[in-house]
């Protein structure tokens, strides 16, 4: 058997044991770093947070107005619809009123004079 660093039993005893001990030094757990900048990180996401949620709430609030002012939009419609309807019956009333009174008076006036030819 050929040695060629003259390693003995103990040597090898040796290195096989530090080899051991590295591999399990590998798998313990290493000191955390904590970073100096963590409570800031912290608020600064809280403060993003509160920015997007502000955000949406005013979309959300915008989106509801906007609705609003269509319901508001469409109410007034229909309610210069009613009254453009109501405008026209009334006009149409008021002419039939007075060609109605007209007829009346064409009548009268034609029994006015009938009484008048028979004298």
């Amino acid at each position: 058997m050929n040695e060629p660093h003259n390693t003995s039993f103990s040597d090898r005893l040796k290195a096989a044991s530090e080899a051991k001990k590295a591999m399990l030094a590998k798998f313990k757990s290493k000191p955390t770093v904590t970073d100096p900048h963590f409570e800031e990180r912290a608020a600064m996401r809280a403060a993003e947070l509160e920015k997007v949620r502000a955000e949406r709430a005013e979309a959300k609030a915008a989106a509801k107005q906007a609705l609003a002012d269509a319901e508001e939009a469409t109410r007034q419609a229909e309610a210069d619809q009613a009254a453009a309807e109501l405008d026209a019956k009334r006009g149409e009333r008021k002419e039939r009123k007075a060609l109605t009174k007209a007829e009346a008076k064409a009548a009268r006036d034609a029994r006015y004079a009938a009484r008048k030819a028979r004298r």
